[in-house]
Parts: structure tokens; C-alpha cells; sequence
């Protein structure tokens, strides 16, 4: 008796080994995912197990709720929640929504730029920089990228909105007075010469050419009484005086 009982004892053991190591042993297929001892075949995409296989029946899926998703053969109970875009103050608004079979595809908002990305789907954006007065945009900012800023060079201006920098007014050649001189960030500003203006230039370029007159009069009075007949004639009035 003693030695029937050990031999079933033994028998018990080896049936429990040649589980344990039938498990750990046991490779199932890319389609298929393990569950105990048994390999059950993966739900397709868009659908979650509802209950695993058994040794005379497959594997029951089911269809992914609303608002969730599967994008791979799986083996998993529940479906992945849908990404929301506009949620956390990310600026960003969807690109594709989200389907039985696929995630939702976030992009930017419109004046901004994506800063990190998963999956084709952007996950963070910021704010396109803008130039300041006396730059201009030399690369505007896409979807991708931000904006380039470059200075402008001497001669022109802008506020800092445009593509490229222009070239300052010149107000003589408009026939106007310079008010104020043109900057970086500013144009030039121009304005009508008054009539006061006018006046005082002409009198002071009248006074010029007096001013001018006199002088070469007084000149020639000068070299003239310089001459010897001049002086003749000078001495002949003193003697009829006399």
C-alpha cells in the first residue's frame, strides 16, 4: 500500500511539472495572445476582447465605444480613450478625428506652431513670434516652424507686420519740408512749406545780394580813388576854392 501510494504521489507531481513547464514553455502567434495555457486568437482593429477563448470556443470581441479606440490586432478588455485637442490650453484643434480604428490627429491653431509631436499627431504648440518695429519677416511662421525676424537696413523702416522693409520718403524730392527725420521703426515725415518760410527766404536772400551789391560798390569807389587822374582832379576843385 505504501508503495502504491507513493507512485500516485509521484504521478501527481509529474502531471503538475509537465503543466508548469507546458506554460512557461508555450509561444503563441503574433495573432494571438496568451491566456493561461491557452493561445486565443487577437479581436481586430477597432475592437476589444469581450472574452477570451477556451479550449472549444474563440475568442469574443466587440466593438470599441464611442470616444474610444483600438489601432492594432489586440487581446486587451477595454478600448483607449480618443485625445482631445482643445483640452489644457494646448492650442490645438483636430485634424482628424478619431475613429474605431485610429486616434484622434490634433494640429496648431492658426498663429501658432507645433512643439512636440507623437504619432503624426501634434501634441503641444506655441505662439508665432512677432517682429518688433524696425524688423521685418524674413520666413513666416508655419504649422511647423516659428517666425524669422531680420533688422532693417539703413534707409527704410517698418513696424515690424511687413515682409520687407521700405525705403524712407524724400520729402525734397516731393518739394516738401523735412519735419521729422525717417527711423528704423518710422518714415521720414513730411509736410508743405509756409508762406512765412518763403518770405523769410526772400528777404534774406534779397539782403544777400544788397549785402553783395554794397560791397563791390564800396570796392570800386575804393580802387577808383586809388587812380592818378581821380586825384588830379581832386587837387584842381581845392585851388578854385581858394
Amino acid at each position: 500500500m505504501a508503495l502504491r501510494g507513493n507512485a500516485l504521489t509521484n504521478a501527481c507531481l509529474l502531471i503538475i511539472l509537465m503543466r508548469v513547464f507546458s506554460v512557461r514553455s508555450l509561444t503563441c502567434h503574433l495573432t494571438e495572445y496568451q491566456i493561461g495555457n491557452e493561445c486565443c486568437p487577437m479581436c481586430p482593429p477597432g475592437n476589444r476582447v469581450r472574452r477570451d477563448c477556451t479550449e472549444i470556443i474563440s475568442t469574443s470581441c466587440l466593438s470599441c465605444a464611442e470616444g474610444t479606440y483600438m489601432d492594432k490586432p489586440n487581446g486587451q478588455k477595454q478600448c483607449m480613450s480618443c485625445s482631445v485637442c482643445g483640452s489644457g490650453g494646448l492650442n490645438l484643434k483636430i485634424k482628424q478625428a478619431c475613429m474605431q480604428t485610429s486616434d484622434t490627429v490634433c494640429e496648431p491653431l492658426e498663429g501658432f506652431f507645433c512643439t512636440d509631436s507623437t504619432s503624426g499627431s501634434c501634441t503641444s504648440a506655441n505662439k508665432h513670434k512677432l517682429c518688433k518695429p524696425g524688423q521685418y519677416i524674413n520666413k513666416t511662421g508655419t504649422s511647423s516652424s516659428d517666425t524669422e525676424c531680420s533688422d532693417c537696413s539703413t534707409g527704410t523702416f517698418s513696424d515690424g507686420s511687413v515682409t520687407s522693409c521700405q525705403p524712407h520718403t524724400q520729402c525734397e524730392t516731393l518739394k516738401l519740408q523735412l519735419i521729422k527725420a525717417g527711423t528704423a521703426s518710422a518714415d521720414a515725415e513730411c509736410g508743405e512749406k509756409s508762406f512765412t518760410g518763403i518770405v523769410i527766404g526772400a528777404v534774406v536772400g534779397a539782403a544777400v545780394v544788397l549785402a553783395g551789391l554794397a560791397v563791390t560798390t564800396i570796392l570800386y569807389i575804393k580802387k577808383k580813388r586809388k587812380k592818378p587822374e581821380y586825384q588830379h582832379q581832386r587837387r584842381r576843385r581845392r585851388r578854385k576854392k581858394k
